[in-house]
């Protein structure tokens, strides 16, 4: 039955194979589930770590299932990192919206994805926005999460004179982070799989062995998903709702379409057209699960880079997938466990995963100042505004203006202008 559904043999692959590959997924993104709840928690954004916890699991669930028993693809999704941070310290701290208002954005977003993902639009867009602003966006959010890490741990902390300054390196709380990165860093180094919720783990047994933090459980009841159903568009036709929506349209399309094409190419669904064979499915389960998200109560569901971890180990199918699905459905039962991660705990993984964004930068043409210098200040701005949106808009006005001014406006196409002039209206507005 296994073989007839998801195609073993065709794909050279067997049962064994497949769902070691989705422990091996599984692994190296279990830490979603504690790293996701505690960014949308944040004091003050008005959200329950533990609504959120079941949230990212029904959505990381839902969305994986969706995409190995209906696209057959060996890639799992789940809440991403850099959107739940645009979610929480760009949406809700930095524009003032509610909760209810960002999950509207995100399922608008979502909507609009789908539309995308069923018509010829999603193959221009992908090809329209140029190669150095993709990377550029990579390499900002991953400025981004790097912030955020560093001010969780206490590494980085305010300062009156110089905005951001160098907090106490001998607290327990910023020694414990540079163990837990050290720990990531050589894991990852050495092959081990779920190098990252090692590290977290790590960490949390140290601080709860010595009073650092308390742990208040590890099995217990599944919390309510208490934000399911929430989203308010009171703000639907605004300038501001508009700009936002699309700041997570445009990450999650672009993302997305990152990670599914490089595992196209490890499992041979590239072909001869240099086309990736299926991906509309694969796209169009990577949105639904985005809209299925919000309505749960949680940022933008997209599908991780991590994947690779599992098609690495032999994973050619959406077996795979189901497998890490499973997986991530029994952690539900263990909340309490979850709630008892301290933040710099979670931080090392924030930064920790900073690096492996920043290494877009390498692609970039750094002999054309027309290509690079408008990358580097979508990334530059990003961490410096607590904003991807404005990263975006910055990057894309700034590229149109200086290929138009240097000669090179043949090598500008309708999506980056577009792009540029609604970004243009989204500040003026």
């Amino acid at each position: 039955m296994l073989n007839k559904l998801f195609g073993l043999d065709q794909n050279k692959t067997s049962v064994k194979t497949e769902i070691l590959a989705g422990l091996a997924t599984f692994l190296t993104m279990a830490y979603i589930t504690v790293v996701n709840p505690a960014i949308l928690s944040t004091d003050g954004s008005g959200m329950e770590f533990g609504a959120v916890f079941t949230a990212t699991i029904i959505a990381a669930v839902v969305g994986t299932l969706i995409m190995g028993l209906w696209a057959n693809w060996p890639v799992a999704l789940a809440p991403g990192m850099g959107l739940n941070a645009f979610f929480t310290f760009g949406v809700i701290f930095g524009m003032g919206y509610t909760y209810q208002q960002a999950l509207a954005a995100v399922f608008v977003a979502g909507l609009v994805f789908i539309v995308l993902s069923v018509t010829p639009a999603r193959k221009y867009l992908i090809n329209s926005i140029p190669k150095s602003m993709k990377l550029g966006v990579g390499a900002g959010i991953g400025l981004f999460l790097a912030i955020i890490g560093l001010q969780g741990s206490g590494i980085v902390v305010d300062n009156p004179a110089t905005l951001i300054g160098l907090g106490d390196m001998t607290s327990a709380p910023v020694i414990l982070t540079g163990v837990g990165f050290v720990i990531m860093a050589i894991l990852d180094k050495r092959g081990v799989p779920g190098s990252i919720i090692i590290g977290i783990l790590a960490v949390s047994v140290v601080a709860w062995v010595f009073g650092v933090s308390e742990i208040s459980g590890v099995i217990g009841s599944v919390p309510s998903p208490a934000h399911a159903f929430s989203l308010d568009f009171s703000l639907l036709m605004s300038a501001g709702f508009i700009g936002t929506a699309f700041a997570f349209l445009f990450v999650d399309f672009f993302d997305t379409a990152g990670t599914l094409t490089s595992v196209a190419n490890i499992t041979g669904k590239v072909n001869d057209d240099g086309e990736v064979d299926g991906i509309e499915k694969a796209l169009l389960a990577d949105s639904v699960a985005t809209s299925v998200g919000a309505l749960v109560g949680t940022s933008n569901t997209t599908s991780y880079i991590e994947s690779g971890a599992g098609v690495k180990e032999g994973g050619r199918t959406g077996l795979t997938a189901v497998t890490v699905a499973v997986l991530f459905l029994l952690c539900l039962f263990f909340a309490p466990l979850a709630q008892s991660i301290p933040a710099f705990a979670t931080a090392p993984a924030l930064i920790f995963i900073a690096t492996y964004f920043m290494r877009n930068i390498k692609d970039i043409d750094w002999e054309d100042v027309t290509e690079y210098t408008p990358a580097v200040l979508a990334a530059i701005v990003m961490p410096f505004t607590y904003s991807i949106a404005y990263g975006i808009a910055i990057g894309f006005i700034t590229y149109v203006i200086i290929k138009a001014l240097s000669g090179k406006q043949d090598e500008l196409n309708s999506g980056s202008l577009v792009i540029a002039i609604i970004s243009v209206i989204y500040f003026i507005v």
